[in-house]
């Protein structure tokens, strides 16, 4: 026959196994809610990479073009309103020391040449101040600062209607800039893409500036056309690549991606790092 301790032992049992439960269901609450929440991070995240894409001449191809951040929490900042004067407004996020460039008494006038030295093979620039004064202007500074050396080309595409080499982020990851942004100079005399749509080709050996979906986001990220692509006329055309700058960019496009999904966007598998970039 139980005793009055013997029940009260068995009703101690009983709550502890019940509180017990009662834990472990707690606990499981707590993971689920976190493992949710950390969904929904990476939901919001892969949107905000979604809008900070270059676009292309069609909506279903925005998400493969080659991207820039720099700026992207900014508002549309404005353009050079005077001849000779351009606007670098601070984003205060300067991925690699620098000092922004003049703003005053900038060159319209002539051409630079840069010179990259790649770990891939040399890639040869002319730049054209007539089509872009702020941009080469801004180009020139960083260059002369060594801003450029000793950083990666963190991304190649390889897809149909955009063949680009994208540069020019010391953080390798396509989300870092000198800590100011450029006016946008769009280009006027591109001819339109055969996809229309508002679009224009940029054309093998052109050097342009990436920019977020903002008005006047640049900043240091630029990109090498190494084949005709298709881009709205959005984005500063700024120079030409050399024929011994297309060949290495050819071989490292020819050797592909190294993102492992067949999607021809990613890192190149050939790793470009810019060593030196040298104003002559």
């Amino acid at each position: 026959m139980a005793t009055n301790q013997m029940r009260r032992d068995a009703a101690k049992r009983k709550l502890a196994s019940q509180q017990a439960r009662r834990a472990q269901q707690a606990a499981r609450r707590r993971r689920i809610a976190v493992i949710s929440s950390a969904a929904v991070v990476v939901i919001v995240l892969v949107a905000v990479v979604a809008l900070s894409t270059i676009g292309r001449g069609d909506d279903a191809a925005a998400s493969a073009a080659p991207s820039a951040a720099a700026g992207a929490t900014s508002a549309a900042k404005p353009a050079a309103a005077t001849p000779g004067t351009c606007a670098y407004p601070s984003d205060g996020s300067a991925a690699k020391q620098n000092t922004p460039p003049p703003t005053e008494g900038v060159s319209s006038e002539g051409t630079v040449s840069v010179a990259l030295a790649t770990s891939a093979g040399p890639i040869g620039l002319t730049l054209n101040r007539a089509e872009a004064p702020c941009t080469v202007n801004s180009f020139v500074s960083l260059a002369k600062q060594g801003y450029f050396d000793g950083t990666g080309c963190h991304r190649l595409t390889t897809g149909e209607g955009l063949k680009v080499l994208q540069c020019g982020d010391p953080t390798g990851t396509g989300t870092g800039g000198p800590g100011y942004t450029i006016p946008d100079e769009a280009p006027t005399t591109l001819a339109a893409a055969p996809s229309g749509q508002g679009s224009v080709t940029y054309p093998r050996g052109t050097i342009a500036m990436a920019k977020t979906a903002q008005p006047n986001s640049g900043g240091s990220q630029f990109f090498l056309v190494y084949a005709d692509s298709t881009l709205p006329p959005e984005y500063t055309v700024f120079g030409t690549i050399d024929a011994t700058g297309l060949k290495t960019i050819d071989k490292v496009a020819a050797a592909g991606t190294s993102d492992g999904n067949g999607s021809g966007d990613g890192k190149p598998k050939t790793p470009v790092e810019i060593r030196t970039a040298t104003v002559s």
